[in-house]
Formats: C-alpha cells, sequence, structure tokens
C-alpha cells in the first residue's frame, strides 16, 4: 500500500500562506513572529488567511517565545486561542507544552480537549523533552494525529536517524513529521532516511522591500523581510513526487 507525501508550509503572513498554495502545499501551518519559533498568530491574521486561503490551514498556539512550561495563565490564553481557531473555521491546531522535568505536560489534554473536531499536531517542544521515545507514547496517549520532530536535533537531516526510529515506533499510530531546516536540497534524502511521509519546512527566501529611503544606522529594523518562495515550495513538492512511495 502506497502512503502519499504531503508538505506542509510554515507561514507568517497572508503572503507567505498564499505562496505555499500557489507552490503546491498541501497544509500551511499559520505562525506569527517565525523568527523567535512561532508564535500565535493575531486575531485579523488568522481572519483574512482563512478567508483567502483554500488549502487546511493549521494554527500555532503558542502564547510566547522561550520555553514550553506554561502557568494557568499560558494555558488559559491557549484554550482561548483555540476556541477562536474553531470558531473561524481552521483545520487544525499545533500545541505542545512540557513540565519543568521535560515531560509531557498532562494539561495538554485540556487543550486537544478544547481543539473538539479540529486536529491537532504537537510540535517542537517534543524535540526539547528529556526522552522522545515516552514522549512519543505520550503524544499518542493524548490523542494527536501528529508529532512534528527533528529528531531532537538542531534539523531534521542531522536527526534523520532518530526520526526513523521515532517513525518505527509509531507504527501507524501517529504521523511522525519530520521538520526543521528542511528544503528542496536535502528533501529527497531525508524522506529515504527517515521513512517519513509529511514535511514540514517554510521554504523561506529574503524579500526585498520597496522602501527607498533606508537608515542606516538602524540594522536591528531592517525592512526586509522573509517570505514563502513559491519557488521553493514547487521544488520541495517535486522532490516528493520523485521519492519512492512506501
Amino acid at each position: 500500500m502506497t502512503q502519499q507525501a504531503l508538505l506542509e508550509i510554515a507561514a507568517g503572513s497572508l503572503a507567505s500562506a498564499l505562496a505555499a498554495q500557489e507552490g503546491g502545499a498541501d497544509r500551511v501551518e499559520l505562525c506569527g513572529s517565525l523568527a523567535e519559533g512561532g508564535i500565535t498568530p493575531s486575531y485579523g491574521t488568522l481572519a483574512v488567511v482563512r478567508e483567502r486561503v483554500r488549502i487546511p490551514i493549521y494554527v500555532l498556539i503558542r502564547p510566547r517565545g522561550g520555553d514550553f512550561l506554561y502557568d494557568d495563565v499560558d494555558f488559559d490564553i491557549m484554550q482561548r486561542d483555540i476556541e477562536t481557531c474553531a470558531k473561524l473555521g481552521c483545520d487544525g491546531v499545533v500545541i505542545g507544552a512540557l513540565n519543568a522535568d521535560g515531560g509531557i505536560d498532562p494539561r495538554c489534554r485540556e487543550l486537544v480537549a478544547a481543539a473538539g473536531t479540529l486536529g491537532v499536531t504537537f510540535h517542537r517542544a517534543f524535540d526539547a523533552s528529556a526522552n522522545l521515545k515516552r514522549s512519543l507514547d505520550d503524544v499518542i496517549a493524548l490523542g494527536c494525529e501528529r508529532a512534528l520532530t527533528s529528531g531532537g536535533c538542531a534539523n531534521a537531516l542531522e536527526g534523520a536517524d532518530v526520526i526513523a526510529g521515532l517513525v518505527q515506533q509509531a507504527a501507524g499510530r501517529v504521523v511522525v513529521m519530520a521538520g526543521a531546516g528542511v528544503r528542496s536540497s536535502n528533501l529527497l534524502e531525508i524522506a529515504q532516511r527517515t521513512g517519513a511521509h509529511e514535511f514540514h519546512g517554510s521554504a523561506r527566501a529574503v524579500h526585498r522591500s520597496l522602501m527607498r529611503h533606508r537608515n542606516p544606522a538602524l540594522q536591528d529594523l531592517s525592512p526586509d523581510t522573509e517570505q514563502t518562495s513559491v519557488a521553493e515550495v514547487r521544488a520541495m513538492k517535486s522532490q516528493l513526487a520523485s521519492s519512492p512511495k512506501a
């Protein structure tokens, strides 16, 4: 039996989400502030992207940057953001939280419950956990449909062997999605080495601002940004199409 390879693109704006769609991505993970690893996007971004993008949209539920140790107020915020995603017609949410010892926080069950019929991905808090094998079983017990991972390494290529082990451990009970540093230049190797069928990347390229006036003293306020590249998404999809199906 063959299994179709899927490409999810992390998009930090409407422009990036539309570029992902145009390039042939199968799903968008909608985020804010990708420069700090992603946080929950604004209500306005959620609403406009949902109105204009046709492919499935999963929304990152992360109240702040930094660690994944959250207090009760953080959990209240995350639950309310999930409720907002459901009301706006999003397809899924992307959650994750750890306890101080690096285990999966049991309160993630409350987030999964808040999601209701929405799909649920466990994000790369997974990679920050103390024991990936135990964490994978915990993610399965939560009822998540997938876990996003780089194998606990800086990127998915470095963690390919660990990801392969997680794919075997999952045995179809949850999707193990390879992510972090995934580009068209390495996607085929990652696919072959891990045995994964879902892949996550941003496909970002520098987008030059149209601002003619620039203050060279403000290096930290460059008007240039990074946005999803249609060409890179297409190249990634092309690599997946050439990968042997399992």
